[in-house]
């Protein structure tokens, strides 16, 4: 840049810093200007100038820093100590450990200057002493003890520091250290970090270098325990810390790993502001570079911080460090004005506040409009948000409020909250073309105007110019019309209504419900009918514009929806760890939303599913023609979701938006902590283009978002068997809200390990697509896919009941290595499991899970097949088949059905909707479960324990098991229907795991059973005796719990 053009430019820069010297752009801009013309002494005023009036990055301060420590003279106590306070006021702006551990060496450096001079300066006195320097490197290095990721370089540098003062120490100072740097050591194990296996290392090295040997391995046994929540903290993060390392740290996975955090149910103080001080600090980085969002997600970081540590109480400088870091933001000074209200009603902000510090409401808000960061000069400047100005305002009047009610008037609170207020509607009305349209600040001053000051006309007044300001706003309208009719001004209403029921409103429908029920309460007949003929023209020349607009939407919406139905997903890559690897696609490994439909129950195989047999070169092998699925009910393609909805949401809102998209069968609501959604289903997949045309609409003057709801659904796979939905919503909660998490059930398939995972939003469920692939342990990658409705048939075990085979009739020597010779001449084979008895022998039946259903349907053709000199029977395991449960003793000495019996306990007060998987989830983190079954009518359960021992410990335990609030009771499972309840179905056994009905099979091996002969008699039954099982079928699944 030509040095003419340059210094205009700076001289140009520095005249606008003079009225708005709070703005970021143009310091940032300054500073560029003064670095381009390569002066540093214009270098150092640019940067000085930056950090008297906001909050800087180490960018900033480190230059300055180095100036400082350049132009003073260290090596006197006054040269030190000046540096060291330009330290102080760099750290209070963001953490930096560029800047930290700076302070730290310049700590060490001086420290050993001045303890090695022979002559001290007079001035020294306990300036870097031991302690002194002690002190200060401990203030520094717990600044950074919030980073759990990177503060061990801190406290690696400073426990250095204090092993070299060990040394140097005299005989009769080091047990005195000794002693203090164990603290310290001890103290340090206790912090989440991830270096922990090192500090305890450093802890076993320093015990075995200064404690004695007798005393070695209790102290390590003693520090392992101390560590051992530490750890489990960090652990539990660890996996948000990578993720957010792979995202760059970027502000939106310090967003994402921040709300995680948040809800937890206990989160941790030291790592949650560690984190907000992460995200603040890389905020400031990114905004001093210019990255569009860094500003607004400061602001959004400090609001969030302060609610959180706002019940621990904070010092004014916390509130001073906020309002130099984000001047422009009406929420953080809104919550600033709080404080001080507060601190003055208690009367403790003399105490508390250092008397430069000490600041009242009305210096406070005249600081921040002093900014001018909430004003528009020129309309040449940038538009200010009316979110930031309200919240401001309105602290400021609600404190002056708040005192004429409490009698704390001065004379002049009356007057400055109306005069705040008007100033406050004015200076949203120029800052912003768009105004506020919740007139939050016209309701409040109204509401004064009709209640405390009783000065109705007033606020007419006030609705009158609100209306006229914002011609096209239903709500303004209907709020001039009701503050009429408040004041008895119905003739004004009426015409109001009347000249205003054919203009050009954004939602009409509104003014022309307040005008009906306006008459209805207040008309004659006349004007009621009058209205109602009005109304009526109108909304027919509204629907017939509408008609027009929505065909020209629709078609749209339909060719964008086909393109996104013909488009590939995108795929993504595996880093390469050694050989290369193929892209793993998404769109064609998808699974499906929806669990499978109920099995057909009667049995019967339909013409079409018959064998058909084909002439193979090896013989005759039985083939598969399937025909193609149709679904009854296309829940996934039917299905929009709808979030970000305003709380006061109804049925009827969400009707009436979709009530031209077709015909709606369900809507559901669903309440989160942070927002309301909900799912709506048409009767026909064609509604869902024209509903999908209705995202960024508006309800109750809130955008809404509305998408397919299996956009934001992934098919979550192959996670480590630790892992349950605490962990599951730790790892992908980093990514956005999660809305549920659909677990499979347990009862009869123990090793089902998948789940379906749906967040509020598919930009979310889209970023969470970074961690497909990725080693959650050594040699275990897991799956993340987006889940397809389309990809039906895909599902891991949507046809597993048609891969998989029942065995019987086997030898009791025949060994997996047996069957796996004869079957897998079919085809490949997934899994054998061979039921065993406690000694290990067989029990003569086996499951063999295929690869394919079609290499199951061929390995029928092993039926009756002569193996270990007996004849085998194969067949389909079905889920709704189940062999008969014979009344057979067992080791206990009684049948199966009272040994299971004996091992099983009720569960009453279960919350409905409860998943089978998440009660598995939670009682197998106490006892050994075999599995879980619910009865949803009951709010009941039934869980099947490994042994007696295992359900007595469950019955005698004394602390309670919470699931959703509910606290679990639990009781002994009886023989027969609990008295004075119903049983649960089948109540032939009391509530077990009931066999679905079954069908015949084919009988195998050598003989079968005799018949009773002539004249034989069964013998009655005793009363300790169950009586045999209904006759009925039975399922494949029932025989999966025999194998362990």
């Amino acid at each position: 840049m030509d040095e003419s053009v340059a210094l205009d430019a700076l001289a140009d820069t520095l005249t606008r810093l003079s009225t708005n010297s709070y703005s970021v752009d143009l310091h940032v801009q300054h500073i560029r200007l003064a670095k381009s013309m390569e002066d540093k002494d214009q270098i150092l005023v640019a940067l000085e100038m930056a950090t008297n009036y906001i909050a800087t990055p180490d960018d900033v301060w480190l230059p300055l820093i180095d100036a400082k420590t350049a132009a003073n003279d260290i090596n006197t106590p006054e040269g030190a100590l000046e540096v060291l306070g330009v330290y102080s006021k760099a750290e209070q702006d963001y953490m930096s450990f560029s800047i930290l551990q700076k302070h730290l060496e310049f700590l060490a450096d001086r420290h050993e200057h001045f303890s090695g001079l022979e002559v001290e300066p007079d001035s020294l006195g306990e300036l870097f002493s031991d302690d002194w320097t002690r002190e200060l490197m401990s203030i520094a290095v717990s600044k950074g003890a919030g980073d759990i990721a990177q503060s061990h370089i801190l406290w690696d540098q400073y426990y250095n520091w204090e092993l070299e003062i060990l040394e140097k120490a005299s005989m009769d100072k080091k047990p005195l250290l000794v002693n203090m740097i164990e603290n310290i050591l001890l103290a340090r194990l206790q912090q989440p970090h991830a270096k922990h296996q090192d500090t305890y290392q450093l802890y076993s090295s320093f015990t075995t270098a200064h404690k004695p040997p007798s005393e070695y391995e209790s102290l390590l046994i003693s520090a392992s325990k101390l560590r051992s929540r530490a750890v489990k903290e960090y652990e539990k993060r660890e996996a948000s810390e990578m993720a957010l390392a792979a995202a760059g740290y970027s502000l939106d996975a310090y967003a994402t790993y921040i709300a995680a955090e948040r809800r937890r149910r206990d989160p941790d103080y030291l790592i949650l502001c560690g984190l907000y001080e992460r995200g603040l600090a890389e905020a400031s980085r990114r905004q001093f570079a210019g990255e569009l969002g860094a500003e607004r997600a400061t602001q959004m970081f400090w609001v969030g911080y302060i609610d959180f540590v706002n019940s621990q109480g904070q010092r004014a400088e916390f509130w001073q460090r906020a309002t130099r870091s984000a001047p422009g933001s009406g929420e953080v000074w809104a919550r600033y004005i709080r404080f001080l209200e507060r601190e003055q009603e208690s009367e403790a902000s003399t105490d508390e506040m250092d008397a430069g510090q000490n600041e009242d409401i009305e210096a406070a808000y005249a600081r921040a409009l002093s900014t001018t960061l909430f004003s528009r000069g020129r309309k040449s400047d940038p538009e200010v948000e009316a979110d930031q100005i309200v919240p401001l305002v309105l602290a400021r009047a609600g404190a002056a409020k708040r005192a004429v009610e409490a009698g704390r008037d001065d004379g002049d609170s009356l007057a400055t909250l109306i005069k705040v207020v008007e100033d406050g509607i004015a200076m949203v009305r120029q800052a912003s073309s768009s105004g506020d349209p919740r007139f939050r600040l016209e309701k409040f001053l109204s509401e004064f105007y009709l209640s405390l000051a009783d000065v109705p006309d007033a606020a007419v007044q006030l609705w009158a110019s609100t209306a006229a300001h914002y011609k096209s706003s239903w709500a303004a309208w209907v709020a001039y019309t009701d503050v009429l009719i408040r004041t008895y001004h119905h003739d004004l209403a009426r015409k109001t209504f009347q000249d205003m029921s054919t203009k050009n409103l954004d939602y009409p429908e509104a003014l022309w419900d307040a005008w009906h029920n306006f008459e209805h309460a207040h008309g004659s007949l006349s004007s009621l009918e009058e209205a109602i003929y009005k109304i009526t023209q109108a909304r027919a020349q509204l629907e017939t514009r509408r008609a027009r607009e929505a065909e020209k939407a629709y078609a749209a919406a339909a060719a964008q929806y086909a393109e996104q139905q013909a488009a590939p997903m995108p795929t993504i890559s595996v880093p390469s760890t050694g050989a290369a690897q193929d892209p793993i696609p998404i769109a064609s490994e998808t699974m499906d939303v929806d669990f499978p439909a109920p099995a057909d129950t009667k049995g019967k195989r339909k013409a079409e599913e018959e064998l058909l047999v084909t002439e193979t070169s090896g013989g005759k092998k039985p083939r598969l023609e399937t025909p193609p699925v149709s679904l009854k009910r296309d829940r996934e393609n039917c299905t929009v979701f709808v979030a970000d909805l305003p709380s006061e949401a109804t049925e009827a809102d969400l009707k009436a938006l979709f009530k031209d998209c077709g015909d709606i069968r369900d809507i559901k609501f669903t309440r989160m902590p942070e927002t309301l959604v909900a799912t709506v289903e048409f009767h026909d997949r064609d509604s869902v283009p024209a509903a999908l045309t209705k995202d960024k609409k508006r309800i109750h003057e809130t955008e809404i978002g509305v998408h397919l709801a299996w956009r934001s659904t992934l098919y979550v796979t192959n996670f480590p068997e630790k892992f349950d939905d605490a962990s599951i919503r730790d790892l992908f909660g980093q990514y956005g809200l999660i809305f549920d998490v659909r677990w499979p059930s347990k009862k009869f398939k123990a090793t089902r390990r998948f789940c379906y995972l749906q967040y509020t939003s598919p930009s979310s469920a889209e970023r969470a697509l970074e961690l497909h692939g990725r080693e959650l342990e050594p040699d275990r990658a897991i799956s993340v896919l987006i889940s397809n409705p389309e990809r039906k048939k895909e599902r891991s075990d949507a046809d597993a009941n048609e891969r998989e085979l029942y065995v019987a009739g086997l030898s009791k020597f025949a060994t997996k290595e047996d069957l796996r010779k004869v079957f897998e001449t079919y085809g490949p084979i997934k899994e054998i499991r061979l039921a065993e008895d406690k000694s290990g022998q067989s029990k003569g039946f086996a499951f063999i899970d295929f690869e394919s259903e079609t290499d199951a349907r061929a390995a029928l053709a092993a039926n009756n097949y002569e193996l270990k000199n007996r004849r085998i029977a194969v067949t389909f395991t079905d889920s709704r088949v189940r062999a008969k449960n014979k009344e057979r003793t067992t080791e206990t000495g009684l049948g199966r059905r009272a040994d299971a019996r004996n091992r099983s306990v009720r569960i009453r007060n279960i919350p409905s909707g409860t998943q089978e998987g998440l009660l598995h989830q939670l009682l197998e983190k106490h006892f050994l479960v075999k599995r879980t079954e619910i009865f949803a009518a009951l709010n009941e359960a039934v869980v099947e324990l490994e042994n007696p021992a295992e359900a007595g410990k469950l019955l005698l335990r004394t602390e309670p098991i919470v699931l959703g609030g509910n606290v679990l009771q639990f009781s002994e499972e009886q023989a027969g229907p609990s008295h004075g309840q119903p049983a649960a179905p089948p109540p032939a056994t009391g509530g077990m795991f009931v066999p679905r009905a079954t069908g015949s099979r084919p009988r195998a091996g050598l003989g079968r059973a005799r018949k009773p002969g002539l004249g034989a008699t069964q013998a009655p039954l005793s009363s300790s005796v169950q009586p045999p099982e209904q006759k009925g079928k039975k399922g494949q699944d029932d025989f999966r719990k025999m194998l362990g």
